[in-house]
């Protein structure tokens, strides 16, 4: 998840700094920031139930 951050924080601090002319890349960004992000909350909740499997077992 802090990586699909820092995709999107490189990319507004480019636009602000240089101007971007090709969308395609701006596009591109937010779309990768996207499936990022998803995979990281992803990961989170398949951690949780792992954990909470494990808790189970224990009691």
């Amino acid at each position: 998840m802090d990586i699909a951050k820092y995709m999107v924080t490189a990319l507004l601090l480019s636009t602000i700094f240089a101007d971007m002319h090709e969308p395609i890349i701006i596009y591109m960004v937010v779309i990768m920031s996207v499936i990022v992000l998803g995979f990281g909350l992803y990961w989170v909740n398949e951690g949780e139930t792992t954990e909470q499997k494990k808790n189970k077992k224990k009691k």
